[in-house]
This record gives structure tokens, C-alpha cells and sequence, in this order.
């Protein structure tokens, strides 16, 4: 029997244009590996992650569809380029590219399908999963197949929200873990302290330090990232102020991850809100064996930019309009 195929979503229909098929996106995979990259098979199956049984059944599918002329014509040829690239240029374990759909206010869902396709493929049993927030994350989870999983855990990295909300970190973590059968363990506290000492006061507690200590040990972080505009997810939620945005915006920053705020290069800002941030810090996501970033759209280039410039991230799910910004920004 083949190996799960990591991108093996479920199609569906965005904005009027049905997804990529599983196996065509496959195919076009192999296809621009073998004909333009120069791989052999056991190389391209070693790289997808499947026998080269099925590797030599996809490129004479690639053949047959006509997606192998002069050049490959698949209509994800110029994605694989760009993972690619990506790949390359910042040292990623791997990099999935999506077509970046018509309607902008897709780009998530589109994103999420197949980032839920690969956090589902990389789960195995005794995993410790750490789990960020964000409206990607949430809708990603809904693409993870629900199954009984041995001895997995999952982990808030950051605090969560005072109020009810669907992007709640607490009720991203949990619903993972209601899928695979999964311990839970929360940051009970918020995602945002008042005041610095507040933050020292609570993250001392034998709970909580516990929490952060399973975070920093997790064989897997998911996370997202959050760009920095005054009708940011942060902000919508009243996490932070207008006068906030417009005073992390003049320190150089260019959006957060794990609730911390980082400038271009990957670089925690100088600001009081990276002292009250309940949330595993980016040094510390560095140490992790493997970090998953699912994000895209323009808002988000050029912190994803600072994230794999950073170094905090080692699978990265975006879309293609966001990865050729990312490309030419550098």
C-alpha cells in the first residue's frame, strides 16, 4: 500500500474555482522534480515521501494528462517552482505553495486545507504538538481527519482570550486533541498581562511554568502569524490598542508570532508588549525539532519574510501570491 500522500485534502470550490486535485497536484510535484530538477525516482520518492512504485506511476500519469510537454503544464508547475526556491533560499524541511485564489478573503481556507492535510500526515503516536491561534490554525484543524492517536499530547504555547471567540488558542488546542484522542494541557492565563511584573508574577507559578516547560520540549509547533494593521486579528479582539499598533509600527515591527512582535529580519522589537506576552518566545520555537507556519496573503509577507529570516520556521504552508513576495523581497 502507497504512503499517505501528505496533500491529500479533500477538494473543494474557493471563489468560484474547485481546488487541486490530490493526485494531479502529485504528479506536477514529480513531474517538475524528474524533468526539470533532475532528480531520479528513488530522489523524488525519498522527497515525497512515497515509493518509487508510485513515483514511476506519476510521471506516466504527468504524461498522459499532458501536463509533460517542452515544459511542465500543470497548473501548479509555477507553485512547485516557487516551494522550490523557498526551500532553497531558507533551508526549509518543506514548503507547500497553494494557488492563491480570486476572492483574497479565501486565502486562508485555501491555506488551511492543506496545511490540516500535512499536520495530519506528520502526527504520530507520542507526539507532543504545540499549538498557536489565528483563524488558519482553527480552519485547519477542521481539515485533520478525527482518529485514535497513542500517548500524543497537545500544547497551548500561549494564553488565551478573556472573552469567547472561534480563534481562541484554548479552543484550537482542544479541538486537536478531541480529534486524535489527545492529553491537553492549557496556559491558564491570558494571552496579554497588564504589566510586565504581572507576567513574571504568574509565569512563576509551578502550573504555568510547568506548561511553558512542555511547550519549549514539543516535537511539533503549528502556528500561524499575524500581520500588523489597525484592523488586525490582535486588535480586532482588543488585545491591543490603535495607539499600540502605531507605536509597534514605529519600532520597526511588522507583525507577531506566538503573540511576540518581530521586525523584518526575525528580530523581537523594543516594546512593552513583547515583556506582557504569556507565550512561548521565538528563541525559544528555534529549539523546537520541527515548526510549522500556515499563513499567507499580502498583509502577511513581510512577517513571514521575518519569521524564515529568523530561523523559526521549518515547514511553511502559504500561497503563491505571498511566496513570490516573499522571493523578491530578498
Amino acid at each position: 500500500m502507497d504512503e499517505a500522500d501528505p496533500l491529500s485534502a479533500p477538494a473543494h470550490s474557493f471563489g468560484g474555482i474547485a481546488n487541486i486535485d490530490p493526485e494531479e497536484q502529485l504528479a506536477t510535484r514529480a513531474a517538475w522534480l524528474y524533468f526539470v530538477a533532475g532528480l531520479t525516482q528513488a530522489q523524488i520518492g525519498k522527497k515525497l515521501g512515497i515509493n518509487r512504485t508510485r513515483v514511476n506511476r506519476l510521471l506516466a500519469e504527468a504524461r498522459d494528462q499532458g501536463l509533460v510537454q517542452i515544459n511542465i503544464t500543470g497548473r501548479l508547475a509555477s507553485c512547485v517552482a516557487l516551494e522550490e526556491k523557498l526551500h532553497e533560499r531558507y533551508g526549509l524541511e518543506e514548503a507547500v505553495v497553494v494557488p492563491t485564489p480570486p476572492d483574497q478573503d479565501m486565502i486562508p481556507q485555501v491555506i488551511a486545507t492543506a496545511a490540516g492535510a500535512v499536520l495530519s500526515h506528520r502526527l504520530k503516536d507520542g507526539m507532543s504538538v504545540g499549538v498557536g491561534w489565528g483563524r488558519t490554525l482553527r480552519l485547519s484543524i477542521q481539515s485533520v481527519p478525527r482518529r485514535q492517536m497513542n500517548r500524543l499530547s497537545v500544547v497551548s504555547l500561549l494564553g488565551g482570550l478573556t472573552r469567547g471567540s472561534a480563534m481562541n488558542p484554548h479552543e484550537t488546542a482542544s479541538h486537536l486533541a478531541d480529534l486524535v484522542g489527545a492529553q491537553c494541557y492549557y496556559v491558564a492565563a491570558p494571552a496579554l498581562t497588564d504589566t510586565e511584573s504581572t507576567r513574571n508574577l504568574l509565569i512563576a507559578q509551578p502550573m504555568l511554568r510547568e506548561i511553558f516547560e512542555r511547550g519549549a520540549r514539543v516535537d511539533l509547533a503549528f502556528l500561524s502569524v499575524g500581520a500588523l494593521t489597525h484592523n488586525c486579528t490582535m486588535s480586532r479582539v482588543g488585545l491591543i490598542t490603535r495607539g499600540e499598533v502605531d507605536d509597534l509600527l514605529q519600532a520597526g515591527a511588522v507583525g507577531d508570532i506566538c503573540a511576540h512582535w518581530i521586525n523584518a529580519e526575525g528580530d523581537l522589537v523594543d516594546h512593552p508588549l513583547n515583556a506582557r506576552a504569556m507565550a512561548l518566545p521565538p528563541d525559544k520555537l528555534k529549539d523546537v525539532p520541527c515548526v510549522a507556519v500556515a499563513s499567507g496573503g499580502r498583509a502577511k509577507t513581510a512577517v513571514l519574510r521575518g519569521v524564515l529570516r529568523g530561523g523559526m520556521c521549518d515547514i511553511l504552508i502559504t500561497d503563491e501570491q505571498a511566496a513570490k513576495a516573499i522571493l523578491e523581497m530578498d
